[in-house]
């Protein structure tokens, strides 16, 4: 089948390479005129056959939004519009209500797999009524893993955007878990060989998992990862999936641990910590540091 997909970077670009070796038909457009098949979006909606599909990989927000609204005033009725990027569930709900208005359909699709997507294929979860998601089955079934699993139709509209964002949070404690292990091993004088360490956990324990294999990758080509500053940025979903705990009233302890650790990570020298320590040293007498 024929394809427009709007946003040619890490993802975008990867993605429009798998879906062409399944054997479809992908125009692709992006600002950057260096990696894109034409040069706007009307000249992406003009070079498919109606009815059409366009999926869209660009930043949420702005981006998305603004994206949506040019797609609504150049696709017709009939085409479907697919949001793959990292948007938030209740904005999947306001662009499919819009494009309704105009007789186009919406699918929100979340999209996992990184740089790695290429070659081991994308986990996928949809959202949105099962005549749009038909139309799209053929691209979603290009970019998934070979095998039984790794997409789904998780339900409505914002379903798999919800799913996604879930995935996410379940990914922030994971690698929160991962890196408060590896800092309390290095830390242990009797401990010599933390890499070897965690390559052992590979096989044979519960714990062993693909972030598993990433974090012994990264201690390959720095053992103690001594070129790293320690800082780390949150997407947004982090954010997003404890906000729809609040919500619903799920305790999620150590999603929402995980996240308020990125947020401690961008202090150099953290306010909190000079209020702990001061109250240390005023109730106990213990000694506080100096700048």
């Amino acid at each position: 089948m024929e394809l427009g997909l709007v946003g040619l970077g890490k993802m975008g670009g990867n993605m429009r390479e798998r879906i062409r070796r399944a054997g479809h038909t992908v125009i692709g457009y992006d600002r950057n005129p260096d990696l894109g098949d034409v040069h706007s979006l009307q000249e992406l909606v003009d070079s498919l056959k109606g009815p059409r599909v366009v999926w869209i990989m660009v930043p949420a927000g702005a981006a998305t939004q603004s994206t949506v609204d040019e797609l609504g005033e150049l696709l017709s009725p009939g085409d479907v519009v697919v949001d793959g990027g990292n948007s938030r569930w209740t904005d999947d709900e306001k662009h499919a209500k819009e494009l309704a208005a105009k007789g186009i359909g919406f699918v929100d699709c979340g999209v996992s797999g990184g740089v790695w997507g290429l070659e081991n294929g994308y986990a996928l979860m949809y959202g949105g009524d099962a005549a749009n998601v038909a139309r799209v089955q053929p691209i979603f079934d290009a970019l998934k893993p070979e095998g039984e699993f790794g997409s789904v139709h998780a339900g409505k509209v914002g379903a798999g955007h919800f799913a996604k964002m879930v995935h996410n949070g379940i990914e922030y404690a994971m690698m929160q878990a991962f890196a408060e292990g590896w800092e309390l091993l290095e830390k242990v004088d009797s401990v010599t060989d933390v890499r070897e360490i965690f390559r052992s956990w590979q096989e044979g324990t519960v714990i062993r998992s693909w972030l598993l294999d990433l974090a012994v990758n990264a201690l390959d080509q720095d053992e103690h990862l001594d070129k790293l500053r320690g800082y780390a940025a949150d997407s947004g979903e982090g954010r997003w999936t404890v906000e729809a705990a609040i919500d619903n009233a799920v305790p999620l302890p150590a999603i929402t641990a995980s996240l308020f650790a990125r947020f401690a990570s961008r202090q150099d020298d953290s306010p909190q910590m000079k209020m702990i320590a001061a109250l240390r040293n005023q109730f106990g007498g213990h000694a506080v540091e100096s700048k």
